[in-house]
């Protein structure tokens, strides 16, 4: 991993100052694609620009994919159409289609109309029409592809023409004559069946595939199930239709990962650290409003219970107590079942067992809890007290509550098709927070007006 220290900084920016292309360009081919866009988003614009121009087609491309979505929006917006197209070209289809989504309809129109290669154009075309967080909206249209009927020299024959245009190779997919996808034909049976009459004699059948339309993060789990570097996407009847790959996938769980933790730090959008003030604080503010918001419900809440406090002082002092053991609960449910959901352990058709499990581990950290408590009121307070009794009832009930409660939630959006990372962050807890106060208020309501 190359260092972007200050004194290195220094010397590229003076190359690009005095415009000295032979050394800037020795420096760029010393890089790895990955460095050069890390050193991108050390420079201005022009900076970037002026280096972006000395690269070849087949390392700028490579360049343009491992910059940022922001930073790569900006450079495309410089580029002429023709330009953007000849960086396509060497591209694969899936990280074509990528490039192109950046950018609105009329500017894609334009750059395809410029690609030089009508069938790649075509292709990518076809996998715009896909939805982005689905298997077709990733797959990529580049693989070898042989008939099941071919003899072993046909074959070999053509996967050599095929792998002409293709940087890596994971597996070499069989189908019959109507391209439906039959089975994989492993490499290492050109040496030990060098004679076979037919691929589809020695080919491995029923191979692991995803249909078009599976969501994004059901392909993941499959990859991680079957420990595939690489898996064909068919159509409703079966077709071949591309492939996805490992780093693909990866990619996109990492996106969903970052925005996932984003939800649950209560940020309403993806916001990176770069990012502008203004674009940082529109979308910390909503929660922070419904934060302030619930505040001032707690407060209304309690200021209903003035008597109770006049009568009771260090019912006051408890009140921390009970807001933050209910909203650590509800956390620590919310976050196990969105943890289950996302990696297939847990079936939404199972969320009443689920909350019923979470109901016995209420109980007993319910149990532990209050008694606990209980035992430091008596030491402290006496055990005839008001506070000693309310405060342990109270925190039994907030924290079967908030257990039932973080189960539900994450269940109950996960149905509506809505993220339930929403459920592990501020919702939560600004809700139990809420509700605690309200059960804490009664409680202690109903036993000052039970023992007066």
């Amino acid at each position: 991993m190359k260092e972007y220290t200050p004194e290195y900084l220094k010397s590229i920016r003076e190359m690009i100052q005095t415009h000295d292309e032979v050394g800037a360009r020795a420096e760029l081919a010393s890089l790895h694609p990955a460095d050069i866009a890390e050193l991108y988003q050390n420079l201005d614009l022009d900076e970037a620009e002026f280096l972006y121009n000395l690269l070849d087609e087949d390392k700028a491309a490579d360049v343009l994919m491992e910059l940022d979505e922001d930073d790569r929006l900006k450079l495309l917006s410089h580029m002429p159409a023709e330009e953007i197209a000849k960086q396509i070209d060497h591209l694969d289809t899936d990280d074509a289609v990528d490039i192109i989504q950046q950018l609105d309809e009329e500017d894609r129109d334009e750059i395809l109309s410029h690609i030089d290669d009508i069938e790649q154009a075509g292709d990518i075309i076809d996998l715009l029409k896909y939805d982005e967080d689905t298997a077709g909206g990733l797959m990529g249209t580049e693989m070898i592809v042989v008939n099941e009927n071919w003899s072993m020299p046909e074959c070999i024959r053509q996967m050599r023409l095929q792998a002409e245009d293709m940087d890596e190779i994971y597996y070499v997919y069989v189908v019959d004559n109507d391209y439906k996808l039959r089975g994989v034909f492993p490499l290492k049976k050109m040496i030990t069946h060098p004679s076979v009459s037919k691929i589809k004699h020695v080919m491995e059948v029923d191979p692991v595939s995803v249909k078009a339309d599976m969501p994004i993060d059901e392909v993941a789990l499959d990859f991680e199930k079957y420990d595939l570097v690489a898996m064909p996407v068919v159509d409703s009847i079966g077709r071949l239709l591309g492939r996805i790959t490992v780093d693909d996938v990866m990619d996109q769980v990492r996106e969903s990962s970052e925005r996932d933790y984003q939800l649950a730090s209560g940020l309403s959008s993806d916001i990176e650290s770069d990012d502008s003030m203004f674009k940082q604080t529109r979308s910390r503010l909503p929660w922070l409003l419904i934060g302030m918001l619930g505040g001032i419900g707690n407060s209304l809440i309690l200021g209903n219970f003035e008597t109770g406090f006049a009568t009771n002082p260090a019912m006051a002092l408890f009140i921390p107590l009970i807001g933050g053991t209910g909203g650590n609960v509800g956390i620590q449910s919310s976050a196990i079942v969105v943890q289950g959901l996302a990696n297939g352990s847990l079936d939404i058709k199972a969320s009443s067992r689920q909350i019923l499990k979470e109901v016995g581990v209420g109980l007993i950290n319910a149990l532990i809890i209050s008694l606990l408590v209980f035992v430091y009121n008596c030491c402290t307070l006496g055990a005839k007290q008001v506070t000693t009794i309310a405060v342990s009832l109270s925190l039994f009930a907030v924290v079967i509550f908030a257990s039932i409660f973080g189960t539900f939630v994450p269940l109950t959006l996960e149905r509506f098709k809505v993220d339930p990372a929403l459920a592990t962050g501020p919702f939560i807890s600004i809700t139990n927070d809420i509700i605690g106060m309200v059960i804490y208020m009664s409680i202690s309501s109903a036993l000052i007006s039970a023992l007066s």
